[in-house]
């Protein structure tokens, strides 16, 4: 088996739900990062051999939408891509594949990560409308609830897997709001520091009437503070502890990385980021979610 390494490593500044990035569309947040991701390790369009792009939110993308990006992007037509629907782990899965297939002399190079727009996510009509609806309301129902962030087992919102787990494991709100304002400052302190400057890739986007350039992240909430947090009331069950401050965000962005063998690797004299040596996956209880990472972890270890 091949070793594999991360050639290189791009992203879009994230944005905030109804941010910066919100009439931005998905394929274009894509092809925006893998221009520079290519660029930056000298490797042409014309030298990947797939695109692997992790997905969740696909209604009203149009077909394809890792083969939109690649074409955006400039990769040759006769490249082949596909999306990878993993919920949280689709971006991770993409680069999974996309390293088993070089491991295995499969391919030499493929752009592998993910994008989601959760502020474009659209409105659903019923399935009976396309038999035609009787008199009367109907309800609709968001596709950002309904295919990302409910459970389909236990047909609760994931704040109440986050509820499961703290009440499992017996974690406080105030343990809860406390590891938030400490992830809070140091992503805005990275942020001030220009830290993630190297990795964004600045967008000209629309706010309002005007073009601007969106080149640092919207979210982390520099709005926040641990007053503020501990006077949240908790926003998926009436005694939790879970609140919309220590909650993790729902926010758009893409990110993508670029893998090659070991022998391209040497044979084009690319400068490596990383090796890949492991990874791992592992399923839990859905009721739990969020405790996927630790037997997948294991797994790797």
């Amino acid at each position: 088996m091949k070793k594999v390494f991360i050639v290189s490593a791009r992203r879009t500044p994230v944005g905030a739900f109804l941010g910066a990035l919100s009439a931005t569309h998905a394929s274009d947040m894509s092809a925006a990062v893998i221009k520079p991701l290519l660029a930056d390790a000298g490797v042409s369009p014309e030298q990947v051999d797939e695109l692997i792009c992790g997905n969740i939110l696909s209604a009203g993308l149009g077909q394809g939408i890792a083969r939109q990006a690649a074409v955006k992007a400039g990769i040759p037509v006769s490249v082949c891509a596909y999306s990878v629907n993993m919920l949280c782990g689709s971006g991770m899965k993409a680069v999974m594949n996309a390293a088993t297939s070089i491991a295995a002399g499969e391919a030499d190079i493929i752009v592998a990560g993910g994008v989601e727009n959760m502020s474009a996510a659209p409105y659903l009509l019923p399935k009976e409308t396309r038999k035609g609806l009787r008199m009367g309301a109907f309800q609709v129902e968001d596709h950002l609830i309904k295919d990302a962030l409910t459970d389909v087992f236990g047909n609760v919102h994931m704040g109440i897997t986050a509820e499961n787990i703290a009440d499992k494991h017996g974690i406080t709100r105030e343990a809860q709001d406390a590891f938030a304002w400490a992830s809070q400052e140091k992503a805005i302190k990275a942020v001030d520091e220009g830290l993630f400057d190297a990795e964004n890739v600045p967008l000209e986007v629309k706010v309002g009437r005007e073009m601007v350039t969106f080149a640092r992240d919207e979210y982390p909430n520099r709005k926040t503070s641990p007053d503020k947090l501990a006077g949240l009331r908790p926003a998926f069950r009436k005694e939790g502890s879970v609140t919309a401050g220590n909650a993790s965000g729902i926010n758009d962005g893409a990110a993508f990385l670029l893998l090659a063998g070991e022998d391209t690797v040497k044979k084009l004299n690319l400068k490596p980021l990383a090796e890949i040596v492991a990874a791992g996956q592992a399923g839990v209880d859905p009721s739990v979610m969020g405790l996927g990472p630790v037997p997948a972890i294991r797994k790797a270890l």
